[in-house]
């Protein structure tokens, strides 16, 4: 069926419509605020912010004496926005609200282009990202190199997590034995787990706990189904494999943060099957390849594409099995859509 073009009329009456509807929702926020200024506050303390809501945050209180307590917060019209992670200064109301005063400073933060191409934070003040892939949806390198990228590109450490271990041919001859030796050979931190078998969690769980960490990958691998055997009480949602495409289906709709008893914390983060890199230089590309620092602007010409080029260092350290052919092949692959990728 067609798409129904709207005439100019039309658009004006829709826009308006539009902006009747956010100046409404802007008052009854206005009105909130003004209700809980109005009224007794109680004095200014840390917290954390563990879920968004909207023009709304969750607060979890971090006084001693109230601890796990949660609250429902405003932010005043001078705050930036907050993401799940960032720690706050705010003031408890009535009724279970209170009202966002500051926001503490950030020591990292995850960054990904929205669909028009501006970066948004996703999260704040994370200590690890742990890259999560599976047998089936069959893992693809050039995605785990991007998720790799964009943790150099954020400071933050990125640790490789196969889950479905149980999955794996035991021949050890498949796609992803291959995969999981390359970027073991590189150095990368790497765990294979099975949350359907239980086999590798305790070795996961050591590395969660006093750490803050970000599950990220493509749906399909695991992601819901790891949070809850790790914790039982949070029952996040979990999507099957679509037998049409072999890929997940999106079952986490918020980013949303969980603590563990040792005292490491999870932001459980809406999987996504494309991660866009539109925001990073070609220098942090090459940041992300680490096997490539000693063989970049080594090459005899200057505008060397890597593909056939006389002197090329990065072709000569394929010959040399210095660098995997993939590896290039994946590199290449993101430079070329670096300034062409769409959101």
């Amino acid at each position: 069926m067609a798409k129904r073009t709207l005439n100019r009329r039309q658009g004006w009456r829709v826009n308006k419509i539009q902006e009747e509807r956010l100046a409404r929702a802007a008052k009854r926020e206005e009105r909130a605020l003004e209700e809980l200024e109005g009224g007794d506050l109680g004095p200014e303390q840390h917290g954390l912010v563990i879920s968004h809501f909207g023009v709304q945050v969750e607060v979890e209180t971090e006084n001693p004496e109230h601890a796990g307590q949660t609250y429902r917060c405003y932010l005043r019209a001078n705050l930036p926005p907050l993401v799940t992670g960032d720690r706050v200064v705010w003031r408890p109301g009535n009724q279970g609200l209170g009202i966002i005063v500051a926001q503490l400073p950030r020591h990292s933060e995850l960054r990904r282009p929205d669909t028009r191409g501006t970066l948004k934070p996703v999260a704040a003040n994370v200590d690890q990202i742990i890259i999560v892939f599976s047998p089936l949806p069959e893992p693809h390198a050039n995605l785990i190199d991007r998720y790799i990228i964009a943790a150099e590109h954020a400071g933050i450490k990125p640790f490789l997590l196969l889950n479905k271990s149980d999955l794996l041919d035991p021949s050890g001859q498949s796609r992803t034995h291959s995969l999981l030796n390359t970027y073991h050979t590189l150095g990368y931190p790497l765990l294979e787990v099975s949350a359907y078998s239980g086999d590798g969690l305790e070795q996961l769980q050591a590395q969660l706990n006093h750490q803050v960490s970000v599950f990220v990958g493509q749906s399909g691998v695991g992601k819901s189904s790891l949070v809850n055997r790790l914790l039982p009480d949070t029952d996040t949602r979990v999507g099957a494999l679509s037998e049409l495409t072999g890929k997940g289906t999106h079952t986490t709709t918020t980013a949303r943060l969980f603590h563990f008893p040792a005292g490491g914390q999870l932001i459980d983060s809406p999987g996504i099957r494309e991660f866009g890199l539109g925001h990073v230089s070609i220098a942090d590309v090459e940041a992300g390849f680490i096997e490539f620092h000693d063989f970049l602007g080594h090459c005899r010409f200057r505008d060397c594409t890597h593909e056939h080029e006389p002197g090329c260092a990065l072709l000569a350290a394929v010959e040399a099995g210095k660098i995997h052919p993939q590896r290039l092949a994946s590199f290449k692959h993101i430079i070329s859509g670096i300034n062409t990728e769409h959101y």
